[in-house]
């Protein structure tokens, strides 16, 4: 429970963070291309450091990779806040910010998701994927909207105002404290899988064999890397979507981000109840191919009530989506691997600015809408020719062999 309340402290801090930093961004720069260049600075850290995170997962207490990721994040936004109170913020401190945030959650992540399988038995593992996705999309919810009309408010129609920012990044640095303080309130510190003799370098050898020898583990990576291709795009040109093409404000943003968030909820939630869902594999493939759908209808739409409705219905089908990757990734991997496999599947994640460059340049030169259907055209396309051509793909719910 208390890793859960932790973790749902976090993600509201990381749900807040998207909209203070987009809005401010975008207020700063009016550019869809800064925003994806603010992304991949959070992104970039992710390829560098997540197999090295695992090592750490697999190598040290995880509780105290936990509270010490944690504790870091909390004192780099409490600098953050200071620089945006100053008047003085510009479009290069949330480079190196996002810069600093991605290496924590880098070196962090791992260790958090390798920590839930050793606090909850494996008939469980989907339920508790499900109900983990839950907290995360509840943040979804609440966190934007409070965000978006805390700025609002305390801005009082001043776009040029910063303060309101200042006082979310405030928030922000007390749910990371929090979170970190709920940690330690674990009983268990975590197992020790491997006893430190070898070379971190051999341990990250020895993850990404295990993950081209295991051909159910690399299907499920190839379907997780597609997502943060083609997917997420829209989380990164949101900002200039509401603006543009919807004329809103920040409180607008944080509505739309809730309204993704509560049809993620109720995803998650689905996916919890299912417990042990038949044909998996399948699953996983329609909610690919129905993602992009509905992210293209998406980038066709502007009138309110249906920008909500489809924004919902993507919060929905992209929660399921990951929560039944995630499980069955976690079903597979062998104990003393699960770190270092967790890492590379994060590490993959951070391909994300591939498919975010070419997609706000598309943004940059023609409009947000088009660049959101060739987004969601895309993941349709490229998850099809992954199942047409690489087999891995076509067996991701094969059960491992477990040893004699």
């Amino acid at each position: 429970m208390w890793l859960w309340i932790g973790s749902l402290g976090s993600s509201f801090a990381m749900n807040m963070q998207i909209i203070a930093r987009g809005w401010l961004v975008f207020e700063i720069t009016e550019s869809p291309m800064d925003l994806a260049w603010v992304t991949m600075s959070f992104m970039v850290p992710t390829v560098l450091f997540s197999l090295y995170g695992g090592v750490l997962a697999d190598r040290m207490r995880k509780k105290r990779v936990i509270i010490y990721a944690q504790a870091l994040n909390c004192l780099a936004t409490v600098a953050m806040a200071i620089i945006i109170f100053s008047g003085t913020v510009s479009f290069w401190d949330f480079i190196w910010f996002g810069f600093f945030n991605g290496a924590v959650l880098a070196l962090s992540m791992p260790a958090r998701q390798a920590f839930v399988p050793e606090l909850i038995p494996n008939h469980l593992l989907f339920a508790a994927m499900g109900l983990n996705t839950t907290g995360w999309n509840l943040a979804r919810i609440v966190g934007p909207a409070f965000a978006g009309l805390l700025i609002a408010l305390i801005a009082g129609g001043d776009k040029t105002s910063t303060f309101g920012v200042g006082i979310v990044y405030i928030v922000i640095a007390s749910l990371y404290f929090i979170s970190a303080v709920t940690m330690l309130l674990i009983d268990q510190t975590g197992k020790v899988k491997q006893d430190g003799k070898a070379s971190a370098l051999s341990d990250m050898k020895e993850g990404l064999a295990y993950v081209v020898q295991h051909p159910p583990v690399f299907g499920l990576i190839i379907l997780s890397i597609i997502p943060f291709l083609f997917g997420m795009p829209l989380n990164t040109l949101l900002p200039a979507f509401n603006e543009e093409v919807m004329g809103g404000g920040p409180d607008d943003l944080g509505f739309l981000v809730s309204a993704m968030g509560l049809g993620a909820i109720v995803g998650s939630l689905l996916m919890a109840t299912m417990g042990d869902l038949r044909n998996k594999a399948v699953w996983l493939l329609v909610t690919c191919v129905g993602w992009g759908a509905v992210t293209s209808a998406f980038g066709m739409s502007q009138t309110a009530w249906l920008v909500f409705v489809l924004i919902a219905f993507i919060g929905l089908i992209s929660s399921w989506n990951m929560s039944l990757n995630r499980g069955m990734l976690q079903m597979q991997v062998d104990d003393q691997m699960r770190g270092r496999i967790m890492s590379i599947d994060m590490m993959s994640h951070g391909l994300m600015p591939l498919g975010v460059f070419p997609i706000s340049w598309v943004a940059e030169n023609y409009d947000v809408g088009t660049a959101l259907v060739v987004s969601g055209s895309a993941f349709m396309v490229l998850t099809l020719l992954c199942y047409l051509f690489i087999p891995s793909v076509r067996v991701t719910d094969r059960l491992r062999e477990k040893p004699a």
